[in-house]
């Protein structure tokens, strides 16, 4: 986009969404920046329920036409997901475009995908949340492709039939299944390999990547943005003492993630399920923590990952005012990942927590075996290694998965 577009925003305050409201709205405002928007005012309004024909009444309609014309806005994007009727009504009377929040997510999305897999995941997800709003898209069909809420493969032939639609949801879900087979065969040779894998997972924006490139050197895409990264990026890593591992980057979570995204991206999510441990990585800095270690940890439960053993690293250490911070998730380790310190820190954090899930192990390797060292140092935690010349052999003192961890 060479210009930024300029986006007005709204917002329903309902007994429902009271509590999470301001945070949202300020999550709101950080996406539309993200999408490249210029945000040239909000409007917000307090109702018991929101109204079944426009969300926000009439009357606030149209103040918020006035509003459009005045200020010559271009996007209007409510917080609320829209039902099709909604958009119809309220686009129909505004005569811009009109997005909700999912929209606003998905085009992100659009923008951020990188890989074929990814960038059909999220045209699945568009074209799944489109296809039951295709009528009264009027004008604002003309400008598919200008700017926000616009981008990603499949939005340009939405004035198409459905059936063509349909057809091309058909034909991504047969590819992304053969992505998924790929997947799987890599996942299984890991298994094979007896290679722990480690995932992280954490709110959008709460620097993830960083962890990455702190300890692998990854050098994957980096930005003070949400959603910065969204393919799903796997590095070796390995330890001081030896033992190696897979770190995976996954994409961040977002209060009221849209569904589609969480059916599209299943494969992907899906990978997290295999992981022997995960790195919950939380922006300590953040006003809105305790909100964002809920939205994550539940859905950690819906996606059945909270019975994997995990770790949260709270990051940004570096924002927090001295002695302010009280952790709320434990086993915890207290980090600024973009500090060189920080690879030290998170390598003796990562260290300590193995030593408390996996089992204890001590052993003797005759010299003539030596050529077994670096497998053992590659594939457990070696504490302690010293050679006996009176038995011509390597004590090892260590930890081990124990064995029912890759059953």
């Amino acid at each position: 986009m060479i210009s930024r577009e300029k986006v007005m925003l709204v917002g329903v305050e309902t007994e429902e969404n009271y509590r999470q409201f301001d945070s949202s709205m300020q999550e709101l405002v950080q996406l539309a920046k993200t999408a490249n928007g210029e945000i040239i005012g909000t409007i917000t309004q307090k109702r018991a329920t929101v109204d079944r024909q426009s969300l926000i009444g009439k009357g606030k309609l149209q103040e918020l036409h006035q509003w459009v014309d005045a200020e010559e806005i271009d996007v209007v994007i409510f917080n609320q997901e829209l039902s099709p009727r909604q958009q119809q009504i309220i686009s129909q009377e505004l005569g811009v475009l009109v997005l909700d929040r999912v929209q606003l997510i998905l085009d992100i999305f659009a923008l951020r995908a990188r890989s074929k897999e990814g960038k059909l995941q999220v045209e699945l997800a568009q074209l799944n949340y489109l296809l039951p709003r295709l009528v009264g898209q009027g004008a604002s069909m003309s400008r598919l492709g200008a700017g926000i809420g616009t981008r990603g493969p499949g939005e340009t032939k939405l004035e198409t039939d459905r059936r063509h639609i349909r057809d091309r949801i058909a034909k991504i879900k047969r590819e992304l299944k053969q992505v998924a087979a790929h997947r799987e065969r890599t996942r299984s040779r890991r298994k094979q390999q007896a290679t722990v894998q480690i995932g992280l997972i954490g709110y959008t924006n709460a620097g993830k990547s960083t962890v990455l490139n702190r300890l692998t050197a990854a050098d994957t895409y980096e930005q003070d943005q949400l959603f910065a990264t969204l393919d799903p990026l796997t590095k070796k890593w390995r330890l001081p003492e030896g033992l190696t591992v897979t770190l995976t980057d996954t994409v961040g979570f977002i209060q009221e993630l849209p569904t589609q995204l969480v059916d599209a991206f299943h494969s992907t999510l899906e990978e997290s399920k295999d992981m022997d441990i995960l790195l919950h990585v939380v922006d300590a800095s953040s006003p809105d923590r305790t909100q964002h270690e809920a939205t994550v940890l539940q859905l950690m439960k819906e996606l059945e990952l909270e019975n994997i053993p995990t770790l949260t690293i709270y990051n940004k250490a570096d924002k927090l005012e001295d002695d302010q911070f009280v952790p709320t998730l434990f086993p915890n380790v207290v980090v600024s990942a973009k500090n060189f310190q920080g690879k030290e820190v998170l390598s003796q954090a990562v260290k300590r927590f193995l030593m408390t899930i996996w089992e204890p192990y001590e052993c003797w390797l005759p010299a003539e075996q030596a050529g077994q060292l670096s497998d053992l140092e590659r594939q457990t935690l070696v504490i302690a290694k010293d050679f006996d010349e009176t038995r011509n052999s390597y004590h090892l003192r260590g930890f081990q998965e124990k064995p029912s961890d890759k059953e």
